[in-house]
């Protein structure tokens, strides 16, 4: 499902670069701030109309099949997780669990690099599971299957909230970097500003809900509840909070 805000005629669509020549100022030759731009690029995904992942707030539409990566990001994201929950519940092992995830990761990946299609995605994924399949198997306990996304959670929800308590909110700066080249311009806009930081509690609300419900789970050593709520709390989830961010920030993009 594709959902199309009211654009005028006259309206810039949010999610397409605008020089700053055209608005009759001096091209911006921070250096240090392309750098950065090109660094949250890699980090976020494409960033234009239909882009993927943070990147797709920036659109004037916004579609969650396109922010997720679409059927291949929701199967190569989940697959894993979901082979190692059933095979650990049905068969009480840890050792079939772990073999059968790291295999189904490793397919999906070469899968892509087969059809020369961009791996970034599935390669990110693979290297999680890896993680996780090494630290569980180290350990001999299933919970630790897990460990390396409840990590990555906890890292990204206290990273969103300094950028929050420094008053450089991560939903502001990827707006700066991608709609106006610029890290700084964003925050003279005092309507724009106030969204971008409730946009950005909103992931840290996100973060904070996964690690709420999971890490008694974990704690607790309920493996097959852990792995249902790390797929119910994964991209589903994932894609809602977008789709918020998104209206938080639609026709707000540009003055």
């Amino acid at each position: 499902m594709t959902i199309h805000p009211p654009v005028g005629p006259d309206d810039e669509a949010p999610g397409a670069p605008v020089s700053p020549t055209a608005a009759g100022a001096e091209p911006e030759t921070d250096i240090g701030a392309g750098a950065q731009a090109v660094m949250l690029e890699g980090l976020l995904g494409q960033a234009s109309q239909g882009g993927t992942g943070l990147a797709s707030i920036l659109g004037e539409d916004f579609s969650p099949a396109k922010a997720i990566g679409g059927w291949r990001g929701v199967v190569e994201s989940g697959a894993p997780g979901l082979v190692f929950v059933v095979v650990f519940v049905a068969s009480r092992a840890l050792a079939p669990a772990l073999i059968a995830s790291a295999g189904i990761a490793i397919v999906l990946t070469v899968i892509r690099l087969i059809q020369r299609t961009p791996v970034t995605q599935a390669l990110g994924g693979l290297i999680g599971v890896a993680i996780g399949v090494w630290w569980a198997w180290q350990s001999g306990k299933g919970e630790n299957y897990f460990l390396w996304a409840l990590l990555l959670n906890a890292g990204y929800g206290l990273a969103c909230l300094v950028s929050i308590l420094v008053r450089w909110p991560v939903v502001g700066l990827i707006v700066g970097a991608f709609a106006d080249f610029s890290l700084t311009a964003w925050r003279s806009r005092p309507e724009f500003y106030r969204r971008s930081l409730l946009g950005t509690w909103l992931l840290v609300a996100m973060f904070a809900l996964r690690l709420a419900v999971k890490t008694p789970l974990y704690l607790g050593e309920q493996v097959g509840w852990l792995g249902t709520a790390h797929l119910i709390m994964g991209v589903p989830l994932y894609a809602l909070t977008l789709w918020t961010v998104w209206l938080l920030l639609r026709g707000h993009i540009r003055e």
